[in-house]
């Protein structure tokens, strides 16, 4: 049976915990810490779902050692943690541990093998690249979440819509390995699939989040009212715009238009994104995994980016003025 260890128990990672803790299909642990901690060594998993509470027996600890080496580690933390987990996890990860990114926004390994970065490193969400000092990029699988949890309490999950994980080899093509884990996450109850271009998953669902998060974010809109503002929809499409020509040159072509995507997320009725949620929580934002990173990919490249550019200068102000994004260096 698989060792499964979910660094990050929040909303994504629990719920994944849950699912296959609950499924009976690996050993399933938990790194935390605080609150969360506690609540799992007392409770174990709990997810509430549409069909009633998922409970399973949890083995936690906020020290990796005692844990041990695992198949499979699900790193589920918010982007601003990220560098200070890396430091934490190394006796989880063996030579032939898979490390699978359950995150949002543009993953510290996206720019690896990407031609036409030409070895460049994203400074804005693997600083120093401590995070790809830390993990070797063989032993990573790609994901894309489309689920929608929250935590109501630490260590307690609420399920509200979605059963979606897509993973892949960072490189492309297929593999057993991938396929592996896609099986595990079927028995556990979600719509797993295997991608041969993973980076283009991730490529098409920061594609809307990348205007969608930051504007809700300083609006303090649900996502109804800002498509429903002719000005700030037409915004949102010309940043989109700009994405769209960054993913054509790493290969990553998006083949809607923005006012497709639009419909699309118009379907969510008076939703609030994961950005607008953290802002309300007092928790930090995921800024440079969905802004950041592609105004830094569109410099690398030298693609001019002046939507997305104006995007992340008031989304950044904003959210150091409420203390919610570090200050400059």
């Amino acid at each position: 049976m698989k060792r499964v260890c979910i660094v990050g128990a929040g909303a994504i990672g629990g719920l994944i915990g849950a699912k296959v803790a609950a499924s009976g299909c690996a050993q399933v642990s938990a790194l935390a810490r605080g609150n969360t901690l506690a609540a799992l060594r007392e409770h174990g998993w709990r997810l509430q779902t549409g069909d009633g509470l998922v409970q399973a027996p949890a083995v936690a600890s906020e020290q990796a050692g005692e844990l041990g080496v695992q198949d499979i580690v699900v790193i589920a933390v918010k982007g601003p943690a990220l560098p200070a987990v890396v430091t934490q996890i190394e006796p989880l990860i063996g030579p032939d541990t898979l490390v699978v990114p359950a995150m949002n926004g543009v993953p510290w390994w996206f720019a690896g093998g990407i031609a036409a970065l030409k070895g460049a490193r994203l400074e804005s969400v693997d600083p120093g690249g401590a995070i790809s000092a830390a993990i070797p990029q063989r032993q990573i699988v790609g994901a894309v979440v489309h689920v929608s949890a929250s935590t109501t309490e630490p260590g307690f999950v609420q399920h509200t819509m979605g059963r979606g994980l897509i993973l892949g080899e960072p490189q492309g093509g297929r593999s057993q390995r991938v396929e592996e884990v896609v099986l595990l996450l079927e028995r556990a109850g979600f719509d797993a699939t295997s991608s041969t271009s993973i980076r283009q998953d991730i490529w098409y669902k920061l594609w809307g989040n990348l205007t969608m998060n930051p504007v809700s974010a300083l609006t303090g809109a649900t996502g109804d009212k800002v498509l429903g503002d002719p000005l700030l929809r037409q915004f949102c499409s010309r940043a989109m715009e700009e994405a769209s020509q960054i993913g054509e040159a790493i290969g990553c072509i998006i083949g809607q238009r923005p006012e497709d995507r639009h419909a699309i997320t118009a379907r969510l009725g008076a939703f609030k994104t994961s950005m607008l949620q953290d802002v309300e929580s007092r928790r930090a934002v995921e800024l440079d995994s969905i802004v950041t990173a592609v105004h830094e990919l569109g410099s690398h490249l030298g693609i001019a980016t002046p939507n997305i550019d104006a995007l992340l200068g008031l989304t950044r102000v904003f959210a150091r003025k409420h203390r919610l994004y570090p200050e400059q260096a």
